[in-house]
């Protein structure tokens, strides 16, 4: 791909950007949300045309204007969300649109054999003839692939594959690429987590608002330099969190007593006091989000009471929870947050317009003005309010998502994984947002994240959940001080990566900076970063040469909320 240049209405997508991929290589596609990848695959696919540029494929210019004519060229795309038909079976998916035939009529024996084949070339031995509903999100993966390979095509994108796999998952669908690779086809992976590119990739290409930054191998540049290219920021301004004090003698603002559902959560007691910041951790099943949910009606409450600034609070639904001031930003924001096909506009109006009931409607006037204040407020990337919401980057809906709590005046904002598939500087925009919010506005808030280092970073006081129940709880120094138990809870990646750095062999006085960058090296969560990068400033002062101190001090600076 050659000066590819795509301009929609106010913004220049793509401005004469290069991309070149090798066959039998995996080429890592890189960039913050909005940086362009998106634009550059639709391009590559037939989904966008370019405005100026042009296509190579085996030496021939090709101008893919469909998906399916990229198809027939041999370009093929699995995205993040598995775009198949979940009625019907993975040999079905696999075949729908070229179905072998026999006599006439579809030949079943031959499509159901063929895509056993194709199944256990991945070490995957399943009932083909099975809906695609009823596998995992990986295998679904899977049939994709297999789709793919069967259709012989030469270039596979892959599209945040990994967002929804657990590790054992990760690692089937890295065998596979490899496989892949070793055949001759060429890959683009495109993914925010960065210990899988360095796991997997060949080489990497940066787009930064629209512009190439570059094409590296894969040792070229460490996480550190690769975070920096992206956002085009050095590590310490990237990452500065502060955290505001709660006055000792605040009001209890939401207290819940011995409450719990019918399924997963047994007995929760917690007592927020007014403007306190309480992060909720734990993994994946835990019950943090379904705790979430309860407190703000989306999961019925069977048992216990909770209470509103000292009133009891019936919540049988989540509109008694919006009519009582609390606000909830789900886990899933696709799904269950942000809405497609509806404006910014419409969006961010839709809790204010609850609130005051739809026989009192909000004007249009009114409508825009509270948009635009809340996209210049939170820096919407975005012409106008009238942009559909489906359209923005993953950070940018997010951010929609808090225009839309924020303008509805919350006592109590519950943000579930805020966070989740965010590259390294969106993320860190919406933790920077998140403590605004709390420290401008007042507001009581509960962030819920598996992501210690997050955790850590915000909380006032941070309560751990396990198999449904409260495993622990208290400051942040509190709670990290028990390294062991969070270990034994498997909340350790964050906790392996301080311990680690005290094997680190001692480094002579001026080289603190370099040893930061092995430390932050160690951990696979890029937001360890912002812990090495923060204390580097502390630390670059003193006269350190052992780097068992170093990691120690780091250590304390972690427990004391840098």
């Amino acid at each position: 791909m050659k000066g590819i240049t795509i301009q929609f209405p106010g913004v220049k997508a793509l401005d004469g950007v290069d991309f070149s991929l090798r066959a039998g290589e995996i080429h890592s596609l890189l960039g913050e949300n909005g940086a362009g990848k998106s634009t550059l695959i639709k391009c590559l696919t037939g989904v966008n045309k370019m405005d100026e540029g042009k296509i190579m494929l085996e030496g021939k210019e090709i101008r893919p204007s469909s998906p399916r004519e990229a198809i027939e060229q041999g370009i093929s795309t699995v995205f993040q969300e598995v775009n198949l038909c979940p009625n019907l079976s993975v040999a079905e998916n696999i075949f729908v649109g070229r179905q072998p035939m026999k006599h006439g009529q579809i030949d079943w024996s031959t499509i159901n054999t063929r895509a056993a084949e194709l199944m256990s070339r991945f070490h995957l031995d399943i009932d083909v003839t099975r809906p695609l509903s009823f596998y995992s999100t990986a295998i679904q993966q899977m049939t994709s692939i297999a789709r793919a390979v069967d259709i012989q095509a030469k270039i596979l994108i892959l599209d945040e594959p990994t967002s929804s796999l657990d590790e054992n998952e990760v690692q089937l669908l890295f065998e596979v690429m490899r496989d892949l690779k070793a055949n001759g086809m060429g890959i683009i992976f495109i993914t925010h987590f960065l210990d899988q590119i360095y796991a997997v990739s060949d080489r990497m290409t940066i787009l930064r608002n629209g512009h190439l930054v570059g094409t590296y191998d894969i040792n070229e540049l460490s996480k550190v330099e690769l975070v920096t290219k992206m956002v085009g920021k050095d590590m310490d301004v990237i990452f500065n969190l502060k955290r505001a004090d709660v006055a000792p003698d605040a009001p209890v603002m939401l207290k819940a007593e011995h409450i719990g559902d019918a399924e997963h959560i047994k007995d929760i007691s917690l007592t927020l006091k007014k403007g306190e910041l309480i992060g909720f951790a734990g993994l994946l099943g835990s019950g943090r989000t379904e705790t979430a949910e309860m407190l703000f009606g989306a999961d019925r409450i069977v048992r216990g009471e909770i209470q509103l600034d000292g009133e009891k609070l019936s919540l049988t639904q989540p509109f008694d929870a919006i009519q009582a001031r609390i606000a909830f930003c789900p886990e899933d924001r696709k799904r269950d947050g942000i809405i497609g096909d509806l404006s910014i506009r419409e969006n961010i109006m839709l809790a204010v317009q609850s609130r005051k009931g739809f026989m009192h409607p909000m004007t249009r006037q009114e409508q825009t003005e509270l948009a635009d204040k809340y996209i210049a407020l939170l820096g919407i990337a975005t012409p106008d309010c009238e942009k559909k919401a489906g359209e923005l980057s993953g950070g940018n809906q997010q951010k929609v998502i808090l225009a839309r709590w924020m303008a509805a005046n919350p006592k109590v904002l519950i943000l579930d994984e805020p966070t989740a598939g965010l590259d390294p500087s969106a993320h860190r925009d919406i933790l920077n947002m998140v403590r605004r919010i709390h420290d401008e506005m007042g507001v009581t808030l509960i962030f819920v994240s598996h992501n210690m280092a997050d955790i850590a970073a915000l909380s006032d006081k941070v309560i751990v959940m396990s198999s449904g129940s409260i495993a622990m709880s208290g400051t942040p120094a509190e709670v990290f001080s028990r390294g062991e138990e969070l270990a034994g809870m498997g909340l350790d990646p964050f906790i392996r990566s301080l311990v680690a750095g005290i094997q680190l062999r001692p480094r002579p006085p001026g080289e603190y900076t370099r040893l930061l960058r092995e430390l932050s090296a160690i951990g696979n969560n890029i937001n360890q970063i912002a812990y090495w990068a923060n204390a580097q400033k502390s630390i670059r002062e003193a006269d350190i040469v052992d780097a068992a101190v170093l990691a120690k001090k780091a250590w304390e600076l972690v427990k004391n909320g840098l």
